[in-house]
């Protein structure tokens, strides 16, 4: 059994398990494909958010960096997709994404304070995940991409999370926080028998 060691932000309430990383390491090409997939939604998540509350300036700001670096980060996997011949598809996603969806408070402000915190914990998993990919990947090269990346995930983590300081207080936001951690942790209590990103 592989043993993931690896440091993660503290947001996150455990750590991926050992077998997420053989799942993964057995299936590196799905594996791409749903980072694509991965890298073209949180793109998107940022897009919208800017659209349904464009009056927050500093966040449109932020936002519309990260959906800039994002799209980069899609291009770069559709370029490991090339290289290995893997033809952009369709995949089914894990319940993860619509899991931590169903959190999100449908009243504002109370939207906007979840939809903050779900992402930036998306981008705090993706971090750890990637990390992971990094230091377990046979592939030197695939694995030093991986590593590249791992500093952009963690910054948009903090990103969100700074984003939710500014417009909420920060008893209320280290709260809920942590009240979403727990089901994000839960939502991967068991491996989903799909390989992917977020399984």
């Amino acid at each position: 059994m592989l043993t993931p060691v690896l440091p993660t932000i503290n947001a996150l309430k455990q750590p991926t398990s050992a077998a997420w990383v053989e799942q993964a390491i057995a299936n590196l090409d799905i594996i791409l494909l749903d980072h694509s997939h991965c890298e073209r939604k949180a793109a998107g998540v940022a897009l919208n958010m800017m659209f349904r509350y464009p009056s927050n300036t500093k966040m449109v700001r932020e936002l519309t960096a990260i959906a800039r670096e994002e799209l980069e980060h899609f291009e770069l996997v559709n370029q490991w997709l090339e290289r290995r011949h893997i033809p952009l598809a369709p995949l089914s996603p894990p319940p993860y994404g619509a899991g931590l969806k169903a959190q999100v408070r449908p009243q504002e402000p109370q939207r906007f304070l979840d939809s903050l915190l779900v992402t930036g914990l998306i981008e705090a998993r993706s971090h750890e995940r990637l990390g992971l990919l990094a230091t377990h990947c046979p592939e030197p090269e695939l694995a030093k991409f991986y590593r590249g990346l791992m500093a952009s995930e963690a910054r948009h983590f903090g990103i969100y999370w700074v984003l939710a300081d500014t417009y909420f207080d920060r008893e209320t936001v280290s709260q809920r926080l942590d009240e979403l951690a727990f089901t994000e942790s839960e939502l991967l209590a068991t491996l989903h028998p799909e390989p992917r990103i977020h399984s």
